[in-house]
Parts: C-alpha cells; structure tokens; sequence
C-alpha cells in the first residue's frame, strides 16, 4: 500500500511551484490505504458562472490518484503515469472547500485504479471520479 514513511510535511512541500500549489490544494491526512487533501472554492477554481470549475475537481482527483499511486510503489525502479480519468460532477458549489480522498481499486503490476471521492465541508459528494494509471519501470530490463 502506501508507503508508511510519507509525511503530510512530505506531500504539501512536494506541491511547491506547480499547479497543485496555484489552486491552494493542501494534503491533510495519509494513511496506509489512502490519502485526502482539501482545495478551495474560490476564484481559483471557479468557473465563469462562479461555480467551482469540474477541471478543478478533475485537477484535484488527479493530484490525489497520482501522488497516491507513486506512494504505492517502489519509486526508485516504477513511475506511474495516468492514462484515463473520468469524472461525475454530482452537486454544484460557490464557496468553502471541497475534500477529496483517493482509495485504490486495483493495485497490479502493470496498472493501478484508483476512486477519488470528492465532498463538500457538509460531507456532501460534490464529485465521483476514477483514475487508472500505468505502472512503468523506469529500467528497460524489468
């Protein structure tokens, strides 16, 4: 599962200078099965109609399944890199934080699936989405 030796500390300072970091996403609890994060609904993620945008929340679920993935591997011989997500945008937001928490369906060899669950403050499901990422050695010979 994930590896025990990942911090939040390890996670939020992994977020510096990149998009994970522009939409305010913060790592807030791992576990051996999973990890959350939070991400604001702000003018960040908003949309036009000032919503939060369903690319945010696809942004999130991907940061979540990813990093998640990575963490289940032995990173120093795989990289894991998603090859499909889909996602189902259930309830609508304006404000707050949406939290999102990734769990894995299938860990192989060669893919992994993970489900991101995404809720509003209230425990609301705000977006159900799927990641499936590819499991690549980073040696030819493997």
């Amino acid at each position: 599962m994930i590896n025990p030796n990942i911090t939040l500390d390890i996670l939020n300072e992994s977020s510096k200078n990149s998009m994970v970091e522009h939409l305010g996403i913060i790592y807030t609890d791992v576990g051996a099965d999973f990890i959350t994060a939070k991400m604001p609904v702000d003018y960040r993620t908003h949309q036009p109609l000032g919503l939060l945008h369903g690319g945010a929340s696809v942004a999130l679920a991907e940061t979540l399944g990813s990093v998640a993935a990575t963490f289940s591997v032995d990173h120093e011989k795989y990289n894991c890199v998603g090859i499909e997500i889909n996602a189902n945008h259930i309830r609508g937001i304006t404000e707050g934080w949406v939290i999102g928490t990734a769990k894995p369906l299938h860990l192989g060899k060669s893919t992994q699936i993970w489900q991101i669950i995404i809720n509003n403050e209230s425990g609301e499901l705000v977006c159900i989405s799927r990641l499936t990422l590819a499991v690549i050695s980073k040696n030819k010979n493997n």
